[in-house]
């Protein structure tokens, strides 16, 4: 068997999410159904570096996947690309060891969200950027994103009820700044690995205090007290983004073409 790291990216919007789930249309099932007809029929599974939900978008997710014999890395990358459906680009393919793995080998995630604060709201944006057309204090936001970086429990920043039991993780930026072209507001995080729900709920803390419903201050008290009660509303999934994913090891072998 050979393997494949797949850099794919995909629009969202018409997706219950990465992973594979019964009687709905997502990701993975999307580009596996390539792959059978790519592979003679036979199955295969692929697996993905984190999981998107619903309605979030992906500039760079990474997939890794096996097939029977080495293929041209970029006839392979045509044929899955102009046969998946037109809302997943396939952006490369490389052959890589057999034990690389997208989920485990170490890695660095980056996400970006985009947040419309236009009134009225740009209805052309309304799939890709999380409106919030009131006033905003951009200072304040500034200053509270930095509290996020460093290594800190996230347990006041994730969905409650998840399984993952430790919520240690490493922030290693955050930032925001405002697209000079769109007027969007870019939220920018990279860190060792997110929680459910932690991205967006980091943003709907920051959006309260730029919007003075919540101190500066707020940052803090949430990582310290690890209640999610004290952080901001859950922003909705239209504006995020999964941008990047950068791995320790490149792992390419010696035929990967690159």
């Amino acid at each position: 068997m050979t393997r494949y790291k797949a850099i794919i990216s995909y629009d969202g919007t018409l997706f219950s999410g990465f992973q594979r789930q019964p009687g709905a249309r997502t990701v993975q099932e999307e580009i596996e159904k390539t792959l059978l007809r790519l592979n003679s029929g036979k199955p295969v599974t692929i697996h993905g570096a984190g999981r998107t939900d619903a309605g979030v978008h992906a500039y760079g997710q990474v997939i890794h996947f096996d097939l029977p014999q080495a293929r041209d890395v970029e006839k392979l990358r045509f044929g899955l690309d102009t046969q998946c459906p037109d809302d997943i680009d396939i952006v490369d393919i490389a052959i890589v060891s057999d034990d690389f793995h997208a989920r485990y080998n170490k890695h660095r995630k980056t996400y970006e969200f985009l947040v419309d604060t236009g009134r009225p709201k740009n209805p052309m944006m309304r799939h890709y950027a999380t409106a919030f057309p009131y006033p905003l204090d951009l200072t304040s936001m500034q200053e509270a994103i930095k509290d996020l970086v460093g290594t800190h429990d996230f347990t006041g920043f994730t969905a409650s009820g998840t399984a993952v039991e430790n919520k240690v993780r490493t922030i290693t930026q955050a930032s925001l700044e405002v697209d000079a072209k769109t007027g969007l507001l870019v939220f920018t995080f990279s860190g060792n690995g997110f929680l459910y729900k932690q991205v967006r709920n980091m943003v709907g803390t920051l959006l309260k205090i730029g919007n003075g419903r919540m101190p500066v201050s707020q940052i803090k008290t949430v990582l310290a007290s690890k209640n999610r009660d004290l952080a901001g509303p859950t922003a909705a999934g239209n504006g995020l983004y999964l941008k990047e994913i950068t791995y320790e090891d490149t792992l390419y072998s010696d035929h990967s073409g690159q």
